[in-house]
């Protein structure tokens, strides 16, 4: 049976045969005997992760004891939505590289880690739920990567264009649907349109 360590654009922890293009985490969040998640514990650390899955010839045992739960997701795209931001460990140079583009598009100094996991927190929550955004712009001229919420669909800004966003990959859809708000946070987004160029899945074409 699959493990409930898959997450959605909308931050929510599912259970999907799916397999994910990332790792990620965001402190303790299960019982290692049971490799069940809390009853409503989602986060425990402001610094949510996105890491390869493959680093050093590393193995775990998913879900083990005394170490963090291991979340995956469908690509970068998914995992910025969700408020993660690239790990700087064994993503070092995507992790320089989205800090310099999150300076740029916010105005603000080239932050330390801690300083965008304040600000991401902020932006990626509404108390346990996630936290909806105004969109800055017309949906086709927001940058690739972006990720809107259309009711309970998200999709995909590529290219000027919409993606439907599902567990196992992307589906394209003629024209943007009304009513849109904005899951990736605001200060993510910026980091997009200031140049830093997420990991896609292929379903979503070039």
């Amino acid at each position: 049976m699959a493990l409930q360590n898959r997450v959605t654009p909308f931050g929510v922890i599912i259970a999907t045969k799916a397999r994910g293009a990332f790792m990620g985490n965001r402190g303790i969040i299960h019982n290692a005997d049971t490799k069940t998640l809390h009853p409503v514990r989602r986060w425990t650390l402001k610094a949510w992760l996105i890491c390869l899955c493959d680093f050093k010839g590393r193995r775990r045992p998913v879900m083990g004891k005394g170490s963090y739960t291991e979340l995956f997701f469908l690509d970068e795209a998914t995992a910025l939505a969700a408020g993660h931001r690239p790990c700087f460990e064994c993503r070092r140079a995507d992790a320089q590289a989205f800090s310099a583009a999150f300076a740029k598009g916010t105005g603000l100094a080239v932050p330390k880690a801690s300083a965008m996991d304040r600000i991401l927190h902020a932006e990626r929550l509404d108390g346990r739920a996630k936290r909806l955004h105004p969109l800055s712009a017309a949906p086709g001229r927001l940058p690739d990567g972006t990720m809107l919420a259309a009711g309970t669909d998200a999709l995909l800004v590529r290219t000027g264009r919409p993606w439907v966003w599902s567990p196992e990959g992307y589906r394209r859809v003629d024209q943007w649907p009304e009513n849109l708000t904005m899951l990736t946070p605001p200060s993510t987004m910026a980091a997009l349109a200031a140049g830093y160029r997420p990991q896609i899945d292929a379903s979503a074409g070039a």
